[in-house]
Parts: C-alpha cells; structure tokens; sequence
C-alpha cells in the first residue's frame, strides 16, 4: 500500500556517451526512474545519443530534463572553471536550445534542468551563477522545473524568479555540515555500500534528514533523488531502490506531477 504522506522522484543522469559509444546502461535503468538528465553535448553527449535518450525516455514515461554542463569533455565537467555569470548564462540556453528541440522532434515535453558536475557545485553556493542559470531557464521555458542541491543557492535563486523547484538529495553521496556535497577528490565522498544508500535516502525522504561527514544531523528536503547510471552495479541499485520505495509505500513521480505548494 502506499503511504500518502510520501513521494520522491528517482532521477538520473542520461545520455552520457558519443555515437555508438554508450556509457552506462541508459536503456536498463530507465524502466526503474521518473525523470531523466540528458546531457547536451557539452560534458558528454552528441547529437545521435541525445536523439536516442530522448526517444528511450519518451517510450518508458519518463520525465525529460536538459543536463546542461561545462564545456570541457576531457574532464566530464567535473572541473571548476572560472567562469562569469554571463558565460554560464550563454552555455545554458545554448544547451536548453539543443535538448528542446530533439524533445519537440520527437513529440515530447521538456520538463526540468538540472545543471551537471562542477556546474552543479558551483551554482549551489555561488549566487550570481545560481541567477543567471535560473534567469536563462526562465526566459526559455519558465514552465522547467530547477533541480538543485536541496536548500543550496540555485533553489533559492529559481524560487525568486518565480519557477518551481526540486529540493535534490543525492543517494551514493555523503554531506558535509553546511548541506553540500563532500567533493569527489576526499576519500568516502562516494557511498560503495548499497544498502547504507538506501538508508540514508529512505531517512532522507520519511524524515528529511541526514547525517554528515561529521556526524551532525542536518535538516534536509528530498523532492527528488538522483541516483547514477554510470556505476558498476548501476542497474542493481536502480532495481534495488526501486523495489525499496515501493515496498516502503513511496509514491513514485516525477516532480510535475506534484500539486503545487
């Protein structure tokens, strides 16, 4: 039975491959998730697999998200650039431009924006880069929903200009004290132990807190969980937390589907 007074978005990065090239298994995961990112070619992706990832999201009713990203593909723009807020601006609508129009070739709705990697870092604590995101996002589309680290900045900002927002928390991640992501390059940034994962997301979501790298206890909103298809056990874990929100009694949408607060 589900349990009315829980919801949650399952979401992951898609889309992250060139060509014929495919990284992660995209077509496996998709039956397990709500919404998808789809990269845009700036960190990962080209035209065929956008046009691919976007029709396999299409045939699974999966929400479709622009992924946008920092131009750096060596580095899977998972590197800080310095960059201004007009740049980020630029690179936004560049990259929503791109998705929207494979997602209206193919018959299908855009639905949200989350930024990748260092991006996604970067916007969550700096507010002029969180600004000129949310602005790009709203004078595309202000219909998209911000995805962003829950409580971080790029909420904040989408909230200001008037957009609906995800409060995003993350499974396979710890925390640091002030709600921020612990970063890749510290040891136990990542979170190998599926089932501490799925704990830590179920606290997260039935009581909106988690615990950090320093053992204090922070608040936290869960309006969607991301979780990553790039991974070795990827497809386990997406079944795994799939059947453990469902079994939990977690309703399972995506964040369009929400009434409005």
């Amino acid at each position: 039975m589900t349990d009315s007074r829980y919801t949650a978005d399952l979401n992951c990065d898609m889309g992250e491959s060139f060509g014929a090239f495919t990284i992660g298994s995209d077509a496996l995961v998709m039956p397990y998730i709500t919404s998808a990112n789809i990269a845009c070619g700036f960190h990962a992706g080209d035209a065929a697999v956008m046009k691919k990832t976007v029709k396999l999201a299409i045939a699974n009713g999966v929400a479709i998200g622009v992924h946008p990203g920092l131009p750096d593909l060596p580095g899977f723009g998972r590197r800080e650039m310095a960059i201004s807020p007009e740049e980020a601006y630029d690179m936004v609508v560049y990259q929503i431009g791109a998705l929207a129009a494979f997602v209206k070739s193919e018959g299908g709705v855009l639905h949200h924006m989350k930024p990748h990697g260092a991006l996604y870092n970067m916007a969550a604590v700096n507010k002029g880069l969180s600004a000129a995101i949310v602005e790009a996002v709203y004078k595309v589309d202000p219909g998209l929903i911000i995805y962003g680290l829950s409580g971080s900045e790029l909420i904040t900002a989408g909230e200001r200009i008037g957009l609906k927002v995800a409060n995003e928390v993350f499974a396979d991640r710890t925390y640091q004290k002030d709600g921020t992501l612990t970063p890749r390059r510290l040891a136990n940034a990542l979170i190998t132990d599926d089932q501490v994962a799925i704990n830590q997301v179920l606290r997260m979501v039935k009581e909106g807190r988690v615990t950090s790298q320093q053992g204090i206890d922070i608040r936290i909103k869960a309006d969607t969980v991301c979780i990553h298809g790039d991974g070795e056990h990827a497809v386990s874990f997406a079944q795994k937390i799939f059947s453990t929100f469902t079994s939990e009694g977690i309703l399972l949408q995506s964040p369009a589907q929400l009434p409005a607060e």
